[in-house]
């Protein structure tokens, strides 16, 4: 066994999303299961670095997690020779200036979602690293979560026939703060547009990774957005006005013929099976998929429903789908990926969620603003050098 050190640079990860599912749930994961195994025999073993502007936060977060690596200095962690990959969770606006100087430092490049809030932008970072030469790569989990794994399994096997419709539900209720003992669950800036804020911003890259991944390729894009609450409660209890929109319903219309319907909001009460749904609908089977579990319904236990308003519904619907067994163990999703990202710098293996790719979400987010802006359809063009969809 060859064990092979590789320093990390984790920054803006004090946040929410970078401490439990960057930080906890897969760098430290992975080095608390011995590293990442590779087929030469090779133990990848990560060694981080924790960087960010408030060094007292770092510093309680170094400690929780062991004593780590700490520094306010980006520059100085940059320029170790030891630290061969950057990672960044900051904010959106903040991460082209951090790209720039990690790839100037020769890093290899490894960033939250979205990359950028415009496609010219995202574009830019994407060819600066190829440019230079560097690895890169951006986070797009859903695609290993269970749920979504389970219903890629399902289209492989053919359960579905021809795929008709995929509509998919994901949001809840995000507190305004106003209620002394019901504080906002979500930072102040995802409501504030001129701190990168918004729902179609963070969540239309998503629903293009896994519409083209598992479904086909976005060829047109209707997309209605709102701001349902207009003001808020921030961080420190002062009351501030929404500026950007806490929900979107979006249509899409893919190459194929499929239709998918997507409904975001941070404005709803869930009363589904999980905080995110997706229903593919084909001509010999359905399924309904959570985050991690999923439902089915082929076309032989389709029921045979009859309108009729003048009596209670006499058929359990929920009664007629199974759950699909887990066909193997599921990993989290974050880990997932950071395990490929680390195999593919140290090794070379293949790694198809590049900064180019990353970019084709946040097209479809600025699509998805300006449909909402002109109340029409627009296409979806190709990008030059990205992948072409699956499905």
């Amino acid at each position: 066994m060859k064990l092979r050190t590789i320093g990390i640079i984790l920054n803006g990860v004090t946040g929410r999303m970078g401490t439990n599912q960057h930080l906890a749930r897969s760098i430290m994961a992975i080095i608390a299961q011995g590293g990442v195994k590779c087929a030469d025999d090779t133990v990848i073993m990560p060694k981080p670095i924790l960087t960010g502007r408030n060094g007292d936060k770092l510093k309680a977060l170094a400690a929780k997690h062991g004593g780590l690596a700490w520094t306010t200095d980006l520059d100085a962690a940059l320029a170790d020779p030891a630290n061969e990959i950057f990672f960044d969770a900051s904010g959106t606006l903040q991460r082209a200036g951090f790209v720039e100087k990690a790839v100037a430092a020769k890093k290899a490049i490894y960033c939250e979602k979205p990359t950028a809030t415009s496609t010219a932008e995202a574009l830019r970072l994407a060819r600066l690293c190829e440019q230079a030469g560097v690895k890169n790569g951006v986070v797009q989990d859903k695609l290993w979560l269970p749920g979504m794994r389970k219903l890629a399994q399902l289209r492989d096997q053919g359960f579905f026939g021809e795929i008709l419709s995929v509509r998919g539900e994901f949001g809840y209720w995000v507190f305004d703060g106003f209620t002394a003992d019901q504080p906002a669950q979500r930072p102040s800036w995802n409501y504030r547009g001129e701190d990168g804020g918004g729902i179609i911003v963070d969540m239309l890259c998503h629903w293009r990774y896994v519409i083209d991944n598992l479904f086909g390729e976005v060829a047109a894009v209707s997309c209605t957005g709102a701001t349902h609450i207009a003001k808020r409660v921030d961080e420190a209890g002062k009351p501030y006005a929404c500026t950007t929109d806490d929900a979107a319903y979006a249509t899409f219309r893919l190459a194929n013929g499929v239709i998918c319907q997507f409904n975001s909001s941070w404005c709803t009460r869930v009363r589904r099976d999980d905080l995110l749904t997706v229903q593919v609908d084909g001509t010999k089977g359905s399924a309904v998929a959570g985050l991690r579990k999923c439902w089915i319904q082929p076309q032989a236990a389709t029921p045979r429903p009859v309108w009729n308003p003048d009596i209670d519904q006499p058929i359990a619907f929920n009664a007629g789908w199974t759950e699909m067994p887990d066909a193997t163990t599921y990993d989290n999703a974050f880990k997932v990926q950071w395990e490929m990202f680390l195999k593919h710098v140290v090794t070379g293996a293949l790694f198809r969620w590049t900064l180019r790719e990353g970019s084709k979400g946040v097209q479809l987010a600025e699509l998805g603003l300006q449909s909402w802006k002109q109340g029409r359809w627009l296409d979806v063009p190709a990008l030059d050098g990205a992948l072409a969809a699956k499905g």
